[in-house]
């Protein structure tokens, strides 16, 4: 039987950090699934999910919680798969505008007003080509429930954007 976790991890960025969890994954025959990471303000930062052999749990766990020592902070949670739920659409949003606090809030308040689930979320401060302002870029990842009424939405997303001073577009993603 396989099971599978889900873990974060971060520490100071150093070459070989990757290679670790790799090492440890195969070792105890695990597969590794999904991930994400990245180098943010001279850190290493990742989330992974992996599968491995039901017998080896405690192992790779207490193998994964050792990185510690090698200063890389760790979390794991045990992935216990939850079945989807029916009846929604997936559509992707893309941010782009002059850089300020409170953007990421403002529409997030929005999407969560709507019962929209961010399941990803990707964010990036940026120089602007020609003028070198700082741009504030983003794309999400959407689940909108089918009782989401997505003209609301939309309006609701364009009357935020005019206030912000950013571009916003929604489109379905298949």
């Amino acid at each position: 039987m396989q099971r599978s976790l889900v873990m974060t991890m971060i520490g100071a960025d150093r070459p070989g950090l990757v290679e670790a969890v790799a090492e440890i994954v195969t070792k105890h025959s695990g597969n590794w699934l999904d991930s994400r990471m990245s180098r943010l303000g001279g850190h290493f930062a990742g989330i992974l999910r992996v599968e491995f052999p039901a017998e080896h749990e405690d192992r790779i766990i207490q193998a994964l919680r050792a990185l510690e020592s090698r200063g890389l902070s760790v979390i794991i949670h045990l992935d216990h798969p939850v079945e989807e739920p029916v009846g929604h659409r997936y559509s992707e949003i893309e941010i782009v505008g002059h850089d300020r606090p409170g953007i990421v809030r403002e529409i997030s308040h929005v999407l969560a007003e709507h019962g929209v689930n961010v399941e990803e979320l990707d964010t990036e401060r940026g120089s602007a080509a020609m003028s070198g302002e700082l741009l504030f870029k983003a794309r999400a990842h959407l689940r909108i429930p089918k009782s989401c009424d997505v003209a609301k939405l939309r309006r609701d997303l364009e009357r935020i954007a005019a206030d912000l001073i950013v571009d916003i577009s929604l489109k379905e993603r298949l």
